[in-house]
């Protein structure tokens, strides 16, 4: 089964750099977030209550994070090529499972969106951002991403496992994407929120990534306590698309 899969997830993770477009893409969109929106709010940051004059500093974390949500989107649409294209077909003739597949899909498409970190970070230090961090520090940031990203990709996959319209996982994505991007704290910080958007934002998953970035960047925080929930949602949601996939992944 390893060697099954790490076959699979060394094919996900080479599509994504022979695909030009579609690096490029997974760069680019972040990018543009933290400059246009981090700079048309860069003069608002003493009147936000941030932790931190630099509006770039707060954003960037929430950037990172919502950006892991949209590529469990083409994670699901990976899946869906390979089912169209017959890809599929000729894998589960082999004994490699479906649930192999999944955790290939997943693992892969989270790798994907830590590609983007790099360029993101070298961005905002040309904004000024500076980082104080460790090397462990370094690592549990970027492992709280992972563990994000294979939440949303496990999330998308089980939704689209029976699916072979190319339409499904847009669909998926426009439903979920919006409430759990601003329900979240990437933006502002949830104290200014209505009880029951708090109520929303305090178990939404993007929040515990965004304050553990937060926490490494501009200080504060309980980095253990946002790292142990996103290692529960990779763990939970992960296990669900196992099963899910396992059972009705369809082929064609």
């Amino acid at each position: 089964m390893m060697s099954q899969l790490w076959g699979l997830y060394a094919r996900e993770v080479l599509r994504t750099f022979r695909n030009p477009f579609v690096l490029a893409f997974t760069v680019i969109s972040p990018f543009m977030w933290l400059v246009f929106f981090g700079s048309s709010f860069a003069s608002d940051a003493q009147y936000l209550h941030l932790g931190t004059n630099n509006y770039i500093a707060f954003l960037l974390p929430g950037v990172l994070s919502t950006s892991m949500l949209s590529i469990g989107m083409f994670g699901s649409m990976s899946t869906i090529q390979d089912k169209r294209f017959g890809f599929m077909k000729r894998i589960l003739i082999t004994p490699t499972s479906k649930g192999t597949v999944f955790l290939a899909k997943a693992f892969g498409a989270a790798t994907r969106g830590l590609i983007q970190i790099p360029i993101m970070i070298v961005a905002a230090l040309v904004f000024g951002v500076t980082f104080p961090l460790s090397v462990l520090d370094w690592v549990a940031w970027i492992v709280g991403l992972m563990f994000l990203g294979i939440g949303f990709c496990s999330l998308f996959l089980a939704m689209t496992a029976s699916s072979t319209d190319w339409q499904t996982p847009g669909v998926v994505s426009n439903f979920i994407t919006l409430p759990l991007m601003f329900s979240s704290s990437y933006l502002v910080p949830n104290t200014t929120f209505p009880p029951w958007l708090r109520a929303l934002s305090d178990v939404n998953p993007i929040t515990f990534a965004t304050e553990l970035g937060r926490s490494f960047v501009i200080g504060g925080g309980t980095p253990g306590i946002d790292l142990g929930y996103l290692a529960i949602w990779a763990a939970v949601l992960g296990g669900i698309g196992y099963v899910v996939s396992a059972r009705y992944l369809k082929v064609e």
